[in-house]
């Protein structure tokens, strides 16, 4: 089973081109969306968060049931959901403004030890920055990654990072934990203040991840190990909005780990560049699908399968 660790929230994304258009509530949330992305593909998957029991978060703990994914560390409060409000460009890229103060997934607390069958944890977004979740998930990660596969995508939402400097050297810390790491090339360049992604990539496998993946937007997605670097190139597809994309990515990434029986630290180093071409590739097919409609919704099992074959 693979454990994904973080915030669950809702995305007011907007329904029309006018400037002040109508919002339309959507559920997310990066490592909600990882975890709904490995539920829908297939992958025995827990979801580990706090979860409002106001009328969003039951629709939240609805939609992870119907996406295959179990709720058993799935906490409960009367806090508000977290909401983001969501603007789109002419390319459809996102940016965001959240509404965290006082909800529910910034309160979670540890779980103690995962489950004997766990095999895998996955962590990032929100919940490593908002205290005092933040804590509380660093200390799942650093524990678990003695025994597990612990896959990071950092997800950077600058605009909630109060002191920059600290939550880099907070990230650095991470990286002896951390035997996969999984971000944007975006996010790279802010966390290392560098803009060759190719060399911070080699810094950080330097520190202790078994392999980086970037996600490069157009240019398709890139991993960098110790042993040298796979490319492949973007899906074509026309873009409604990015959304869930890069957590599609992580998810699907982590289901072809899993399908694969490579969910190990020593695994993941030992892959030879033909099969991260392929781990890529479906990675790349399961983002595409997610861009091609509203909202973070990433595929079925079936409709991967169906978009792979042709």
């Amino acid at each position: 089973m693979i454990v994904v660790a973080g915030e669950a929230l809702v995305d007011m994304v907007p329904v029309g081109d006018d400037e002040l258009t109508p919002l339309a509530p959507k559920l997310g949330g990066g490592p909600y969306n990882v975890a709904v992305a490995l539920g829908r593909l297939d992958v025995p998957t827990s979801f580990l968060s706090r979860v409002s029991s106001d009328h969003f978060g039951e629709q939240l703990v609805k939609r992870l049931h119907a996406s295959n994914v179990g709720t058993e560390l799935v906490q409960r409060g009367p806090e508000n959901t977290t909401l983001a409000v969501v603007g789109l460009a002419d390319d459809g890229s996102a940016r965001y403004s959240f509404y965290v103060d006082g909800t529910a997934d910034r309160l979670v607390e540890d779980p103690g030890p995962l489950p004997a069958d766990v095999r895998a944890v996955s962590f990032g977004t929100l919940s490593l920055v908002l205290e005092p979740g933040a804590s509380v998930y660093e200390k799942v990660l650093r524990r678990e990654s003695k025994r597990l596969l612990t896959a990071l995508d950092p997800n950077i939402r600058a605009g909630l990072i109060d002191d920059p400097g600290a939550y880099r050297a907070r990230f650095r810390s991470w990286l002896p934990d951390v035997g996969l790491l999984k971000l944007s090339v975006e996010d790279a360049q802010w966390l290392a203040e560098e803009s060759d992604v190719i060399e911070i990539a080699r810094t950080w496998i330097s520190q202790g991840p078994a392999a980086v993946v970037l996600t490069r937007g157009g240019d398709g997605l890139s991993v960098i190990t110790a042993t040298g670097q796979v490319d492949v190139p973007p899906v074509k597809v026309d873009v409604v909005d990015t959304i869930g994309a890069g957590d599609t990515v992580q998810g699907a990434l982590l289901a072809w780990l899993h399908d694969h029986d490579v969910l190990s630290v020593e695994k993941v180093r030992a892959l030879a560049s033909e099969e991260w071409t392929a781990a890529l590739t479906y990675a790349g097919a399961a983002a595409a699908i997610t861009c091609s409609r509203a909202g973070a919704e990433p595929p079925f099992a079936s409709e991967l399968t169906a978009a792979l074959a042709g």
